[in-house]
C-alpha cells in the first residue's frame, strides 16, 4: 500500500466514522427524549444516567450499524471524493496518470471490510442482546412475562401455549399442552404452574419440565404417554393393539420402545421426576414460542437453520426467505456500494448534495426491489423463497459489475 493509498484509506475511514456517529447521535437524542422518564427510573438503584444510557444504547449502536453500514459507506465515499475534488488533490492525481479505479481501490477495500464486519456483528454480537433490543425501556425493570406464540408440534400432536414466557430463563407461565394425538389416560390437556425448558442430555430428550401439574390430577400414578408408531397399530399376531393396552406395558421394555416413543413422561417411569411433575418431550424451544417477529430477525443464522430444519415446527415461506437473504446479505450490501460508483466519479453534476440525492434514489430502488421480491416469495407469489432472495442480486449484480468495470477505465 502506497502513501497515497494510506491517505485515502484513513480519510475514507474517518469520514465513514463521522457519518455513523452523526446518525447515531441523532438516533440517541430522539429516542432518549421520547423515553426519558422510563430511562430515569432505572437510576433509582444508584446507577448513573451515563451508565444506563451506555447499557441500553450500546446494543442499539450494533443494530444501527447493521441497518445502515452499506448506506453510510456509500455516502462516505461520495463525501471523500467530494473533499478530494474540492481540495484539488483529485485533479493532481488524475493529472499524474492515476485513473479513478486506482484512486477508489482503498475505499473499495475498506467497504469490503465493513461488509465483513457487518456479518460478524449480525451473527455474533447482536443475538445475545435480542431481549434488550425488543423490549421497551419501561419494561426493562419489570419482571413481567413476555407474550408467547402458541405453537403446534407436528411430530407429537401437541399445542404448546401459556399465559407468558420468560425467554431468558426458558420458563412458561401457566403452561397448557393441548393433546391432539391419542395419549391414553391423559385426556385432552396437560396443565401446570410452570414449564422449564431443558435441552437433551444423554438418553433424556429435550422438552419442558412441568411442575405443579393440575391436569391430569393423578399424574403420579399414570404410566408415561407413548406416541404410537404406525407399526404399533397392529399387534404381534396381527391383532389390533390400542393405546390403552400399550400404556399398560413396561415403559422401559424394548417392546414398548418398539411400538412408540415416550412423549409425556411421568414420575412412575422416571425416577428423576419429583411428585406432581411431568416431562413433555418436544423440540419447540422458547425461541419458537416468542411472539415477536423482530426477535426472529435478530436471531443468528445457525438458529434459523435449526428452526427451518425442525420437522416439528411449521416454517413459513417468509422465514425461509429470511434465511436465504441472510446468506446473500453481504454480497448485496457490497453490490449497493458498486452501484453508486458512477456517482462518485461523476464528471457532470459536481454538486455534492445533488449527487447524494441521486445516491439516495439508488438506495430506494435497491431496497424497494428487495422488499417486493421478499414479499412475493413470502406470500408464495411467482417466486420460491430461495429465488425471491436471489432476484435482487441477479437483477442488480450485472449492473454493479458493469459500473465497476467502467470506473476502472476512467
Amino acid at each position: 500500500m502506497t502513501k497515497i493509498d494510506r491517505y485515502i484509506f484513513v480519510l475514507f475511514a474517518r469520514t465513514t466514522l463521522i457519518c455513523f456517529c452523526s446518525l447515531a447521535g441523532v438516533f440517541v437524542v430522539f429516542h432518549a427524549f421520547n423515553n426519558l422518564d422510563e430511562l430515569a427510573k432505572q437510576t433509582d438503584d444508584g446507577t448513573s444516567m451515563a451508565t444506563v444510557l451506555a447499557a441500553y444504547y450500546g446494543p442499539y449502536m450494533l443494530l444501527l450499524f447493521d441497518w445502515t453500514a452499506s448506506i453510510i459507506t456509500l455516502t462516505a465515499m461520495l463525501f471523500t471524493i467530494g473533499w478530494l475534488r474540492r481540495s484539488g488533490e483529485l485533479t493532481a492525481l488524475l493529472a499524474a496518470g492515476v485513473n479513478h479505479g486506482r484512486i477508489l481501490r482503498p475505499m473499495l477495500v475498506l467497504s469490503f471490510l465493513v461488509c465483513a464486519l457487518q456479518v460478524v456483528n449480525r451473527e455474533v454480537l447482536i443475538p445475545p442482546y435480542r431481549d434488550l433490543l425488543t423490549t421497551k425501556p419501561g419494561e426493562l425493570a419489570s419482571e413481567s412475562a413476555q407474550k408467547m406464540l402458541p405453537s403446534y408440534d407436528k411430530s407429537s400432536g401437541i399445542l404448546v401455549e401459556g399465559n407468558g414466557l420468560y425467554s431468558a430463563e426458558g420458563i412458561i407461565k401457566d403452561p397448557g399442552f393441548r393433546l391432539y394425538a391419542s395419549y391414553a389416560n391423559f385426556g385432552d390437556t396437560v396443565t401446570g404452574n410452570t414449564a422449564q425448558w431443558q435441552e437433551s442430555t444423554g438418553d433424556r430428550p429435550s422438552g419442558y419440565l412441568v411442575t405443579g401439574v393440575s391436569r391430569p390430577a393423578n399424574i403420579d400414578k399414570l404410566p408415561s404417554g407413548l406416541l404410537l408408531l404406525a407399526s404399533a397399530r397392529q399387534g404381534l399376531n396381527g391383532q389390533a393393539l390400542d393405546g390403552q393396552e400399550l400404556d399398560g406395558q413396561d415403559r422401559n421394555s424394548q417392546k414398548a420402545e418398539k411400538y412408540g416413543r415416550p412423549v409425556l413422561i411421568t414420575p412412575r417411569d422416571a425416577p428423576w421426576l419429583k411428585p406432581n411433575e411431568c416431562f413433555v418431550s418436544t423440540t419447540l424451544n422458547p425461541e419458537v414460542l416468542r411472539d415477536n417477529p423482530r426477535s426472529t430477525r435478530l436471531t443468528a443464522m445457525p438458529e434459523l437453520i435449526r428452526r427451518v430444519r425442525n420437522s416439528s415446527v411449521h416454517s413459513s415461506d417468509a422465514l425461509r426467505v429470511m434465511l436465504h437473504e441472510r446468506f446473500l446479505r453481504a454480497p448485496l450490501d457490497f453490490c449497493l456500494v458498486l452501484l453508486g460508483l458512477p456517482l462518485v466519479v461523476n464528471r457532470g453534476d459536481k454538486r455534492l448534495f445533488s449527487v447524494v440525492g441521486q445516491a439516495m434514489g439508488i438506495v430506494l430502488l435497491f431496497f424497494g426491489l428487495k422488499t417486493v421480491a421478499g414479499g412475493m416469495g413470502g406470500g408464495g407469489y411467482l417466486f420460491s423463497p430461495s429465488m425471491a432472495a436471489w432476484v435482487p442480486l441477479l437483477v442488480l449484480g450485472p449492473f454493479a459489475f458493469v459500473r465497476y468495470r467502467d470506473v476502472q477505465i476512467q
